[in-house]
Order: structure tokens, then C-alpha cells, then sequence
């Protein structure tokens, strides 16, 4: 029974969320501006770059949408209303609320990048399905990770830049097995050392989750 009462409270501020980010559209747009722009400069400046290029810019822009995307989710909420939330559900219902609407937002914005990027680039992309896939896959492990780091960030008063600090030396790893899973993507023969690369990259996701959950509740307490 209370197994159920928190899948509902999750789904509930979820809804939530998604409600706020319906009605507060600026925000939204504001993170597809930057896409659009970043790319639209990217195409002035270097035209149709190579396989590896396109590869390498594509997860670049990634990163930026998912600072600008993910982060925005803690630092909208008030001392207030957190504390009006504490007094409703547990923490972890209310940081596992958070990560599932950070991964709906990342996918969406992932999924926007891409096209515009195929748009603007051009489309070296040889396995269009893989690399879909690949975009998916990234989009949730970068929501992952940012939206620990955004409530870290949210008990020290809200500080982007401890965020940006905290995070550079964790994004690496995770960048780096993005950008090299996807390079199959723009290969026409097997790439050695996927599957390992595969497994550490759900490794790390879920080393993340399992540390967003257990570490949560006792900044909230803060």
C-alpha cells in the first residue's frame, strides 16, 4: 500500500512539473533558441564538418543543453517551496519525480538537437536507428548525473557555478563512452569493445541513481 502511495506521489509531482513547464513555455524555448543558435553558428563558421567532427560537436551541444535544461528544474524551486514539499513526501519520491522529468525534457531535447543538427550539419549518419538510440541513451545519462549536481547545487543557495565545478571532472567519463559508442554510428564495420562499453556506461547511470538516492535525503534535511 505504500508502495503504491509513493509510485503516486512520484507520478503526481511529475505532473506536476511537466504542468509548470506547459505553462512557463519561456523556459522551453529559451533551451531550443540555444540549440538552433548553437548549431545555426556552428554551420557559419565550418560548414558540414566530418564523421568525426559532426560526432564530436554533436555531444558538445548535448552537454550545454543539458546544463541549461536540467539545472533550471532545482533552481526554479524556492526555500519555501522545498520546504513545503518535505512536509508532503519523502525525499526520495520527490528526487525520483525530479530525475524522471529531467530524463522526459533531456530525451525531447536530445531528440530536437539531433534533428537540428542533422539540419544544419548535414547527416553523415551511416546506422540512423543506432544512433537514435545512442541519442537516447545519452540524453538520460546526462540528465542523470546534472540533475544529482542540481541538488547539490540548490542546498549551497543555488550556485550554478558549483555545479559547473563538480561537474567537469564527472561529465568526462560519461562524454567520452557517448562519443565512442556513437562513432559506430558512422561506421559501416563492427567497432570492438561496444559491449564493455555498453555495460560501464549503465554502470555509471545506475552508480548515479543509487548516489542521487541515498545522498538526497540528508541534503534535504540541510
Amino acid at each position: 500500500m505504500k508502495k503504491n502511495s509513493a509510485i503516486h506521489q512520484v507520478i503526481t509531482l511529475v505532473k506536476k512539473d511537466l504542468t509548470l513547464e506547459l505553462r512557463q513555455q519561456y523556459a522551453f524555448y529559451g533551451v531550443l533558441l540555444y540549440i538552433v543558435s548553437t548549431v545555426f553558428v556552428i554551420n557559419l563558421m565550418m560548414g558540414k564538418p566530418d564523421d568525426k567532427l559532426w560526432n564530436a560537436l554533436f555531444w558538445v551541444i548535448q552537454l550545454f543543453v543539458a546544463v541549461n535544461a536540467v539545472a533550471k528544474s532545482f533552481m526554479q524551486e524556492s526555500r519555501g517551496r522545498l520546504l513545503y514539499f518535505y512536509s508532503l513526501v519523502h525525499p526520495r519520491v520527490f528526487i525520483m519525480a525530479k530525475l524522471i522529468y529531467n530524463i522526459i525534457l533531456m530525451v525531447l531535447m536530445s531528440l530536437i538537437a539531433m534533428l537540428c543538427s542533422i539540419a544544419f550539419l548535414g547527416n553523415p549518419i551511416a546506422n540512423t536507428g543506432y544512433f537514435i538510440g545512442m541519442v537516447l541513451m545519452g540524453g538520460i545519462s546526462l540528465s542523470l548525473l546534472f540533475t544529482m549536481l542540481a541538488a547539490i547545487a540548490a542546498q549551497a543557495n543555488h550556485n550554478a557555478a558549483l555545479m559547473a565545478v563538480m561537474g567537469f571532472p564527472l561529465i568526462l567519463p560519461i562524454l567520452m563512452l557517448l562519443a565512442n559508442i556513437s562513432v559506430s554510428a558512422f561506421l559501416t564495420v563492427y567497432q570492438p569493445g561496444l559491449p564493455k562499453m555498453f555495460f560501464l556506461l549503465g554502470g555509471m547511470d545506475i552508480l548515479v541513481v543509487a548516489l542521487t538516492l541515498i545522498l538526497f535525503p540528508f541534503l534535504w534535511k540541510d
